[in-house]
C-alpha cells in the first residue's frame, strides 16, 4: 500500500495598511502576477484616512478593519484570525512580491519541520534617490549574508504556519507603532525550539522613499531602542544580522573616533574642524544632489549654512585653500547624480565627483599636520571600520559603483553611532521599567474563530 504525498499547504496573504496610497495598489498588482496564486488576500485597514482601501475592496480581496489606528501588530493578528490557509504570508503594503514568492513558500512549507520562512528586499529598490538606495541595499545585504537558520521573524515578507502563529498568541499588540513586534515573535518561536528559515531568494521590492530624519527616527526609536530592551529581557544577543560581532566592534570604533576627535578639538579647536567638515561636505554631495528635485527650501538653506561655516572656519584658521573647493562644490549639489543623466554627462559627473573628493582630501591633509598622532588614531579607526565592513562596501560598489560606496561611508558611520545611542537609551529604559515592574504582562492571545480549511 503506497502512502500519498503530503498535500501542499495553501497560503493566505495578510497585508496591514494605513494610508498606503498607491503602494497598496502596486502590492496587489504584484500578487495578481504570482506564478502560483494564493488561497486568498486579506487587507486589514488600520484606520486609514486617504481612501487607499477603497481600491482594494474593488479588486475583490477581503478587507477587514481595526477599531481605529491600532498598529500593524493588531492588524496582522486580525487578519491571521480570519485567514483560511494553513500558512499566513505577511506582507507590508509598500512591497511588491516577486512572481515566484507564493510558489517558493508552498515548496518550503511542504517540509513539516519548517514553522516559519522569511525573505528579503531585492537589490533594485523602487526609489532611485541615494538614501533610499543605500538603506534598502543595506537591508538586502544583511539578509543575504545572514544564516539560513534565522533567529527571528520579519513581517515585511514573512510566512508562518497559522496554527503555530495562534499557538504563540501572534504579535504582541502592546506595540502600537511599526516596531519590533516581528522580532519579538521570532524570539519566542526560537526559544520554544521552532524552526525559522531565511530564504535568500524570496524577494520583495521595497517601494518606500526614505528621508534622512525618517531613517534616523525609525532606526533609533522604532527598532534600536525596543530591540535593545528585547535583548536585555530575553538575554539573547545572537551573532547574526545587525548584531554580528563585527557590527558591535564597529560601534566601539566609531565612539573611539569621536573621542579622539574631541581631544583634537580641545587642543586645536576649529583647526581640525574645518578640514574635517570639508571632507564630509564633499562626500555628502551625492546624497544632497540626489534630492535636487524634491529638496525643501529648509534643506537648501541648511546646505548653504554648512558651506558658510566651513568657509568662515577656513578663513579664521588660515586655510584659504579650502574656500574655492567649497564654493565650487555648491553648484554641483544641484546637478543630478550619474544615474539621472546619460552618455558623456554621466561620465563627466562621475569624474568631477571623484576629482573633488580627491582634491578636498589632499588640500585638507596639508592643514592637518598638528596633532598628527591623534589624527593617525582617527584614520586608523576609520580604516578598521572599512576593513570590518569590507564586504558591504564591495557589495555597494558592485551594485551602484565605487563613488556610491564612498558616499555611503559617512552614513554608515552615522548608523553605527546612533546604534550606540539606541543601546544606551534602551538599556536605561529597560533598567527603569525592570525596577518599576519586574514582570511584563503577556500579550493578549490570538483566538481562532474557526480552523483553517483543508487544502
Amino acid at each position: 500500500m503506497s502512502l500519498n504525498p503530503p498535500t501542499a499547504p495553501r497560503i493566505s496573504v495578510v497585508i496591514p495598511a494605513y494610508n498606503a496610497g498607491g503602494c497598496l495598489d502596486q502590492c496587489l498588482d504584484a500578487l495578481a502576477r504570482q506564478d502560483t496564486p494564493p488561497l486568498e488576500i486579506i487587507v486589514v485597514d488600520d484606520g486609514s484616512t486617504d481612501g487607499s482601501i477603497a481600491g482594494a475592496a474593488e479588486r475583490g480581496v477581503t478587507v477587514l478593519k481595526t477599531s481605529g489606528r491600532c498598529g500593524p501588530a493588531e492588524a496582522r493578528n486580525l487578519g491571521a484570525r480570519a485567514a483560511r490557509g494553513q500558512v499566513v504570508f505577511f506582507l507590508d503594503a509598500d512591497v511588491c512580491a516577486h512572481e515566484d514568492a507564493i510558489a517558493r513558500l508552498t515548496a518550503a512549507f511542504s517540509d513539516s519541520l519548517v514553522d516559519a520562512v522569511i525573505g528579503s528586499y531585492d537589490d533594485d529598490p523602487s526609489s532611485r534617490d541615494f538614501l533610499s538606495q543605500y538603506k534598502n541595499l543595506m537591508h538586502h545585504f544583511v539578509h543575504q549574508t545572514a544564516r539560513s537558520e534565522a533567529f527571528t521573524f520579519w513581517s515585511g515578507c514573512g510566512a508562518v504556519r497559522r496554527e503555530v502563529f495562534l499557538e504563540f498568541s501572534g504579535f504582541d499588540e502592546s506595540y502600537k507603532r511599526p516596531a519590533i513586534e516581528d522580532i519579538e515573535l521570532g524570539y519566542r518561536l526560537r526559544k520554544a525550539g521552532r524552526r525559522i528559515l531565511l530564504d535568500r531568494d524570496l524577494h520583495v521590492k521595497h517601494l518606500k522613499r526614505w528621508t534622512f530624519w525618517n531613517l534616523v527616527k525609525t532606526d533609533v526609536l522604532d527598532r534600536g531602542v525596543p530591540w535593545t530592551e528585547l535583548i536585555l529581557r530575553d538575554q539573547n544577543l545572537p551573532n547574526d544580522l545587525n548584531l554580528q560581532i563585527s557590527q558591535r566592534i564597529s560601534i566601539g570604533l566609531v565612539y573611539l573616533m569621536l573621542g579622539l576627535a574631541g581631544l583634537y578639538l580641545l587642543r586645536w579647536g576649529g583647526y581640525f574642524l574645518a578640514p574635517f567638515l570639508a571632507v564630509l561636505f564633499v562626500l555628502l554631495i551625492r546624497y544632497w544632489a540626489d534630492g535636487s528635485k524634491t529638496r525643501s527650501r529648509g534643506a537648501a538653506v541648511m546646505m548653504l549654512v554648512v558651506a558658510g561655516v566651513i568657509i568662515a572656519l577656513s578663513q579664521g584658521h588660515y586655510m584659504r585653500g579650502l574656500v574655492p573647493i567649497i564654493v565650487c562644490s555648491v553648484p554641483l549639489l544641484f546637478i543630478r547624480h550619474r544615474e539621472s543623466v546619460s552618455g558623456r554627462l554621466r561620465t563627466l559627473n562621475e569624474w568631477l565627483s571623484w576629482l573633488y573628493i580627491a582634491a578636498v582630501i589632499i588640500v585638507s591633509a596639508r592643514y592637518l599636520y598638528q596633532g598628527r598622532w591623534l589624527l593617525l588614531g582617527i584614520v586608523a579607526c576609520a580604516a578598521l571600520i572599512a576593513t570590518l565592513n569590507n564586504r558591504f562596501y564591495l557589495f555597494l560598489a558592485e551594485k551602484r559603483g565605487r563613488l556610491f560606496a564612498v558616499a555611503a561611508f559617512p552614513f554608515h558611520l552615522l548608523y553605527h553611532f546612533y546604534n550606540g545611542v539606541s543601546f544606551l537609551i534602551g538599556t536605561c529604559l529597560w533598567t527603569v521599567r525592570s525596577l518599576a515592574s519586574p514582570a511584563r504582562p503577556a500579550s493578549k492571545p490570538v483566538q481562532s474563530p474557526e480552523p483553517p480549511v483543508d487544502a
